[in-house]
């Protein structure tokens, strides 16, 4: 990740604490917060030693599972953890299928990917991080190399590749996580993997997707305390972790766009504005909790 944005609100982890949620919890409070804490990570753990093996088999041998496992375990994983993911509308059925997605937590990577078997493209950072990097060569992640702008024609291509064989590719279109309460500009450079795909398929699906993070433990978190679950700026992955384990009870909207259809003569710095457009306004009705999609 990049540096915080300028004017963000300071975050678990920047060495500023956030405003209490409520009174300091006694002791023996505490001692059962830690147990609990204790047995979701091995509970996690123990899920994650199951999963990546039968993961490495499914892709070793090219199995139709090897799509199925990831979503499995990210759902398994949010339950145990205590997220709970509210979806309104639904992806596009039509295949080649780009989802433009706006991103403020590492814990984006297990809600998205709950909900379907798609792939999902990174920056090439990610693939050296312990574990992690495991889970998203195993889920079969796309790697981007910002340093090297001219890779980006053979990022384009795997991407293009990826649609053309009928998984939906999740392309975080701000190139950074923001502070969960605001949508940063959309980039455009990998949005032209679309166009790629175009010659094999003749028309591809583009869909805007907000991800917003709305209430914890039944409450509303409003502004304040939304960096709870957002992951942005120099925050620490472990502590902030713990610390949304023991708060838990983290409800998050995923609210699905309206598609677009391209053609191979679309713009792709138009489409991306669009989609940008169409996320502020979806995640702005979950921020201020209004049901109804435009």
């Amino acid at each position: 990740m990049t540096g915080r944005a300028p004017g963000a609100r300071p975050a678990p982890g920047d060495g500023y604490p956030l405003d209490p949620l409520g009174p300091e919890q006694p002791l023996a409070s505490r001692i059962l917060d830690g147990l609990r804490i204790g047995v979701v990570m091995t509970l996690v753990g123990l899920v994650t030693l199951i999963g990546l093996p039968l993961q490495w088999l499914a892709l070793r041998l090219k199995l139709k599972a090897r799509r199925a496992i990831p979503a499995l375990y990210h759902r398994i994983v949010l339950r145990l953890i205590g997220v709970r993911v509210i979806v309104t509308g639904a992806p596009a059925a039509g295949r080649p299928l780009l989802l433009l997605v706006n991103h403020c937590s590492w814990l984006d990577i297990s809600v998205v990917g709950s909900l379907m078997p798609l792939v999902f493209v990174a920056k090439s950072e990610v693939a050296g991080w312990p574990l992690i990097g495991l889970l998203a060569k195993f889920q079969r992640t796309i790697f981007v190399d910002r340093a090297r702008r001219h890779a980006t024609g053979a990022v384009n291509q795997q991407i293009a590749a990826r649609l053309a064989d009928g998984d939906p590719v999740v392309l975080f279109a701000e190139g950074t996580s923001s502070d969960g309460n605001r949508v940063l500009p959309f980039r455009s450079a990998l949005v032209g993997a679309a166009r790629e795909a175009v010659a094999a398929a003749g028309t591809v699906m583009v869909q805007p997707v907000a991800v917003s993070y709305v209430r914890i433990q039944g409450v509303p978190m409003g502004r304040i305390h939304r960096p709870i679950a957002a992951w942005y700026g120099d925050m620490d992955l472990a502590p902030h972790l713990m610390a949304l384990l023991r708060q838990g009870a983290v409800d998050v909207e995923v609210r699905f766009g309206t598609p677009m259809a391209l053609a191979d003569d679309h713009d792709r710095k138009e489409v991306t504005r669009a989609g940008e457009a169409d996320v502020r306004t979806l995640n702005g009705l979950g921020l201020v909790g209004l049901r109804e999609t435009p």
